[in-house]
């Protein structure tokens, strides 16, 4: 092994030396002072018993019955025989056989059994796979990230590592891999417009790095290195309509839609619960209660972490007198089937996630102005600034996280009451401005209330 000393015989008096065995007397088998060249290697044939051509220091080709010809390095170490294979001929040619012959002299000479060596190379190669990058990044994807996200998100994650990371790190032993290497192949994301998936993409690498340190296969993590050295992320919000005059012109084109009945029903209910686009077109039958005049649902369908999914509850939406109406008008239509907005094409799937924004397109609202998701953003704005509803029963309908001043997480359950009174409030609202009642804005004082009952109506 490297550090040990042994006193090495090289001694060109004796025949063979530590190379061809250590021994006083010749082999009559292993010609002395004879080298060998390509003619001689090419000519040999195969026989019934295997056939050795002699080289010099050790060296030999052996030719196996079958035709297989494999280069053999003999030597002793620690006072025994040893054999050390060189490659195979003519993959390994004579010159590389002998270079190779030289470096195992050149180990021999410090001590060093070549073939112990040669087996402590392997494991190493060996180890440094099982630590590359990629292998490490896609364990801890299967078994850390996609049992905390949607299957979509982890997807998405996957394919953004295939995609960007592995194909120049991928190899790399992770424990290796400097902040300059990592900035590299995010700026190449970054080079081509891909701002936001190159720092996601240097999350997940992230995430990987820590992984590694966890495991015990890498000491740092050189992400927060790059802090500030990728183009910040420029949002872009979704388009909505947040100016009332604008939103009563939307609701009054909803009101005359000539298209197809399902997706008229989905653009009435859309502003009224204002709930994710996902969420609205794969409302079922079985989650809306008639009698208690609300939509529960359920906590898979939501946008939350997969523990979340599991361990959380229904996300509950109250029923406004106008959101039932327009259910009810519906139910004559899918009533009978799964989904409250089928898809045209077959009743087994609902609408496609572009069947509201191509209504909107045809009303003549670009996707720069208005889109499915804008109706959240016009509810929170208007609820908050024009009928000044506390912002925390807001976030609490939009299924936000919402925080106390000690910033622990209210339980979903909460303001349920103020949350019924807040969505019927909106819907007499949004009723008004389709009319074209003409809209004053309230003075905002600086500490709002919590929730303006008197604008209320009775009953509701």
């Amino acid at each position: 092994m490297p550090g040990t000393s042994r006193r090495v015989l090289l001694n060109p008096g004796r025949i063979g030396g530590n190379f061809g065995g250590n021994c006083s007397k010749p082999d009559p088998s292993y010609p002395q002072n004879r080298m060998l060249s390509d003619t001689q290697i090419r000519a040999a044939k195969a026989s019934d018993k295997p056939l050795r051509l002699y080289d010099e220091r050790g060296l030999y080709l052996e030719i196996t019955p079958s035709g297989g010809r494999w280069w053999r390095l003999k030597y002793r170490f620690g006072g025994k025989e040893k054999l050390l294979s060189m490659g195979t001929y003519p993959d390994t040619g004579l010159k590389a056989a002998r270079d190779r012959r030289d470096r195992a002299r050149e180990l021999l000479a410090q001590g060093v059994d070549p073939s112990v060596a040669r087996r402590a190379e392997r494991d190493s190669q060996a180890q440094a796979a099982t630590n590359s990058f990629e292998v490490v990044a896609r364990e801890w994807h299967a078994t850390v990230h996609a049992g905390q996200v949607s299957a979509g998100h982890a997807a998405r994650t996957l394919t953004r590592l295939e995609q960007d990371v592995f194909p120049w790190l991928g190899a790399l032993p992770i424990g290796d891999i400097k902040p300059p290497q990592l900035l590299q192949i995010v700026r190449r994301v970054e080079d081509r417009g891909a701002i936001e998936t190159a720092h996601r993409a240097l999350q997940a690498c992230g995430q990987v790095f820590r992984y590694a340190i966890a495991t015990g296969r890498a000491e740092r993590d050189p992400t927060p290195d790059l802090r500030g050295a990728l183009k910040p992320v420029l949002v872009q919000h979704m388009a909505a309509i947040t100016d009332p005059q604008r939103v009563g012109e939307l609701l009054r084109a909803i009101e005359s839609y000539k298209g197809m009945p399902v997706t008229r029903a989905a653009l009435q209910l859309a502003p009224l619960v204002f709930v994710r686009p996902g969420e609205l077109r794969k409302a079922e039958w079985s989650e809306i209660d008639m009698g208690e005049r609300q939509w529960r649902i359920p906590a898979s369908r939501m946008k939350r972490t997969k523990q979340q999914k599991l361990s959380g509850g229904d996300h509950v939406v109250p029923l406004s007198r106008q959101a039932m109406a327009v259910i009810r008008d519906l139910h004559p239509l899918t009533g009978r089937g799964r989904f409250l907005f089928p898809s045209p094409r077959t009743g087994e799937r609902p609408m496609s996630d572009n069947g509201i924004l191509s209504a909107l397109r045809r009303m003549g609202f670009p996707k720069d102005e208005m889109t499915g998701h804008g109706f959240r953003a016009m509810a929170r704005t208007l609820l908050a600034e024009r009928l000044g509803v506390d912002e925390a029963v807001i976030e609490a309908q939009l299924a936000h996280a919402v925080r106390d001043s000690l910033g622990r997480a209210y339980n979903r359950t909460q303001f349920m009451e103020q949350r019924r009174r807040m969505l019927q409030q909106w819907a007499d609202y949004l009723d008004q401005l389709r009319q074209g009642a003409e809209v004053i804005p309230l003075r905002r004082n600086r500490r709002r209330p919590a929730l303006r009952t008197s604008a209320i109506p009775a009953g509701s």
